[in-house]
């Protein structure tokens, strides 16, 4: 009898340490880490998706959801996104996009009619969003309106504020008015909270936008290695595609991913919350 039960708790112990380890993967495979009280780490990417089209200029939402899959992100802040538009077939790319990478909870910032339908940034998150916002840009000249999406995100009974753009694409006059109104207006607004901008800025580490907003926050890409060059995505040359945090986070590390999904490459950090 007493070889039996010595089999018996054998058994079960292994049994048991077996089920402890596929529940440890099953929380990292899904994104369950430690409360951010904790210091835990938060994936967070940006991404230009160019309306879901690729290289090819072929409208594939499988081939953006895989790349957000393959990196399993807390937070995708996501630009060029259509709702209805007859070149993305009229689709809400968001809600796709929600539905095939799991990240339910969802905020769309619309910045312009387009093609019978909306056009602007959004976000997605494995955590709920608790209060949206989308705040246009003033103009200075005519011009495609431009917006920053803002998120209050409950990261496990911590909120964070996320912050998403997409700058003008070739007035460096309207990217640095941009960059002044998030300075002076929305910024101000969200300091009780910690905080992450990320976007497309469509401008260098060499110009005015980026020395503005680096001097408030910091560039995740200092955990990085390399140039973390964006676009295009055969050659890439230029790094306009960032994400920023404030002293509250520290990044831990920063990568760009090489895919040909769309026209630019993804930018993915993992920042610490600290504070």
């Amino acid at each position: 009898m007493r070889d039996r039960s010595a089999v018996r708790r054998l058994v079960a112990g292994f049994f048991g340490a077996a089920l402890l380890t596929l529940l440890l993967l099953g929380c990292s495979v899904h994104g369950l880490r430690p409360s951010p009280r904790g210091g835990a780490l938060l994936r967070v990417m940006t991404y230009n998706i160019h309306h879901g089209a690729g290289v090819d200029e072929r409208v594939d939402l499988e081939r953006i959801a895989a790349v957000i899959r393959r990196e399993n992100p807390d937070i995708v802040l996501l630009q060029e996104v259509d709702r209805g538009v007859e070149r993305s077939g009229k689709r809400d790319l968001l809600r796709e996009l929600a539905t095939l990478t799991g990240l339910e909870h969802a905020a769309f910032g619309k910045n312009i009619d387009h093609q019978g339908g909306d056009y602007g940034n959004g976000l997605l998150s494995r955590y709920p969003i608790r209060r949206e916002v989308n705040t246009w840009m003033e103009r200075t000249t005519p011009g495609e309106r431009r917006g920053v999406l803002q998120a209050i995100v409950d990261v496990r009974g911590r909120e964070i504020a996320v912050l998403g753009t997409h700058l003008d694409a070739s007035n460096g006059a309207e990217r640095g008015s941009s960059a002044r109104q998030i300075e002076q207006k929305l910024l101000p607004s969200y300091s009780k909270y910690p905080l992450i901008l990320g976007g497309d800025l469509n401008e260098a580490p060499d110009g005015a936008v980026y020395r503005r907003l680096s001097a408030l926050l910091a560039d995740s890409w200092s955990a990085g290695e390399g140039p973390g060059h964006t676009i295009p995505v055969d050659a890439p040359n230029r790094r306009i595609d960032y994400i920023f945090h404030d002293r509250r986070f520290a990044a831990v590390a920063a990568r760009v991913l090489r895919t040909d999904a769309s026209d630019h490459l993804p930018l993915v950090a993992d920042l610490r919350l600290v504070d």
